[in-house]
């Protein structure tokens, strides 16, 4: 199935390069792997090289590269755990402007992991009230 027929709800409301990007490596994977749950996380992983999920859509990161522990060094063999989307890899000074973006409670006495896991948190809440879950 083509990417732009299975485009995630919050790609569909980000930026036209994240769209040609997760459509373009999905459909390669599809072409190597099938159609699947691994199309997808291939899909994901190349976003997240350059886009990070902020609230109910994707943005621009700063700089290219990995956005977490997973996403450094992945594969099948390894699995680490993922933040979802968000630039774990960040300075806290932007992890802080994120945070503040989507406001994030008690974030000035947060440390950089706690405010990675208060993003993802926000961002999981963002997502389903776009969606109206």
């Amino acid at each position: 199935m083509p990417g732009r027929e299975v485009l995630p709800s919050t790609l569909r409301r980000s930026p036209e390069k994240a769209q040609r990007t997760w459509e373009k490596t999905h459909d390669s994977a599809v072409e190597t792997y099938g159609e699947g749950e691994r199309a997808h996380r291939a899909a994901f992983a190349a976003v997240k090289h350059t886009f990070e999920k902020v609230g109910d859509h994707w943005e621009p990161k700063g700089r290219k590269g990995p956005s977490d522990r997973q996403a450094e060094g992945g594969g099948p063999g390894r699995r680490a755990p993922t933040a979802g989307g968000v630039d774990a890899n960040a300075t806290k000074d932007h992890l802080m402007e994120v945070a503040r973006k989507l406001d994030v409670p008690g974030r000035s006495r947060m440390t950089k992991p706690e405010l990675v896991t208060a993003i993802g948190k926000a961002n999981d809440r963002a997502t389903r009230k776009a969606r109206g879950d």
